[in-house]
């Protein structure tokens, strides 16, 4: 699987990848609104082997790393859920490295994922779930052109505790490209 913008490619995680990714996603205060934080090189090795072969299956995650289409530099992942049995809505979720953020990757990588899966997968109906406390996911999330659904109090148990949850969507038939 690889999509591209006009900076980025989207490729399939590789186990060369491992290191890239723990540098990343292993920074516990930059991570702070994710689920995985990875403490050991044979955690991402796992999650690695762990990812869907298969793209577009109903009910399963898909990972895309984002890499710069000259260097070859790895800049965060993309989580792909494809959601239910019918298979026509995704949620997404992203993660950069903190020296890449605030350059338009995360804008650029998430409507190239978005322009796909409208236009070549006809998917329905696109998502995201954004931690109220991350107000530069939250400001992304509206930047690209998903509207604010609902914020829902509570509705998470996550890392012990329960937390509130605001949810973005946009439908195909919304969805705008440049």
């Amino acid at each position: 699987m690889q999509l591209y913008t006009k900076r980025l490619v989207l490729r399939d995680i590789t186990i060369d990848d491992k290191q890239d990714i723990f540098d990343y996603r292993s920074d516990a205060e930059a991570n702070k609104f994710q689920g995985w934080i990875p403490e050991t090189l044979e955690e991402v090795e796992s999650f690695i082997q762990r990812n869907t072969t298969e793209f577009n299956q109903p009910e399963s995650w898909y990972q895309l790393l984002i890499t710069d289409q000259e260097t070859k530099a790895v800049i965060g992942d993309i989580g792909i859920h494809f959601i239910g049995d019918e298979n026509v809505q995704v949620e997404l979720g992203i993660t950069l490295n903190t020296s890449f953020q605030g350059k338009g990757y995360a804008s650029e990588a998430l409507k190239g994922t978005i322009d796909f899966l409208f236009n070549d997968l006809q998917k329905h109906r696109i998502t995201a779930s954004v931690d109220p406390d991350n107000t530069a996911s939250l400001q992304l999330m509206e930047r690209i052109g998903l509207r604010k659904e609902g914020h829902f109090v509570k509705s998470l148990f996550w890392k012990n505790k329960w937390v509130d949850d605001i949810i973005y969507a946009v439908l195909r038939e919304e969805w705008v490209t440049e």
